[in-house]
Parts: structure tokens; sequence; C-alpha cells
């Protein structure tokens, strides 16, 4: 006997992706996700195409897998998605030592960040005839 079907956390109308392990600085990563936040997904994608963050390809990447999910997981219209949250949360810290003057050393710390990014299909409106 298999274990019931946990039910979905997103709307019907909702596609998510997650990029897990990402190595840049939560901060860092979330001032290229404040960019995205609730702007329909072609603009998005420009925005991060042209943003010269190092960052902003992997968050490409992310955007484009939740709105492949959108289109074949949940058939959502891709031309009326938005992203509704783009939200970041941090991960493990790699501890490294640095050398320094006189015998001493430096602790140098290495951020990971984890990024999720949902998408949201909305009804087109203003079709006034």
């Amino acid at each position: 006997m298999a274990k019931a079907k946990t039910e979905r956390r997103l709307k019907d109308n909702e596609a998510q992706a997650v990029a897990r392990t990402i190595r840049v600085s939560p901060q860092k990563l979330n001032l290229v996700a404040a960019m995205i936040r609730g702007k329909k997904v072609e603009r998005a994608l420009a925005d991060l195409e042209f943003s010269r963050k190092r960052i902003a390809g992997t968050v490409r990447k992310t955007l484009e897998s939740a709105i492949a999910n959108a289109e074949n997981n949940h058939d959502l219209d891709v031309d009326s998605l938005i992203v509704s949250e783009a939200y970041v949360g941090k991960s493990i810290v790699m501890k490294r030592f640095h050398a320094r003057g006189r015998g001493r050393a430096s602790r140098i710390e290495k951020p990971f960040a984890h990024l999720t990014i949902v998408v949201r299909e909305v009804e087109e409106k203003g079709e006034a005839a």
C-alpha cells in the first residue's frame, strides 16, 4: 500500500522551479531576484539577458525552467505568465583559511544560496470592444 499523494502547495494557475546550491551569496542573488519580481516573463527574461551581474545567467535558466514547467506540466499559457514570487534562501557556507602575515590566518567564507521562482498565469484585462 503506497503512501497517499501530498496536496499541491501551489495553486492550479502556478508553476515553480528551484535552483539549489548556487555559488553566490544570498544577498547578491536577492538583488537579481528583486529585479524580476512581479514582471511579465518576457520582460524578466530580457532584463536578465542584459544584466551585468554574473549570476543573472543562472537566474535566467531557472526562470526558463519555471516557464517550461508551466507549459508542459500544468498546461498554462506562456504569453500570460508573470513572475509572482522569486525568493532566496541560505544554503551551506564553505569555510576556508587565508594565510596572513606573522603566521596568522584569516577566515574566508564562501556562501551558497537557493533560488525559488514561481510563475503565475494571469487573465489579460482591458480587451474592450
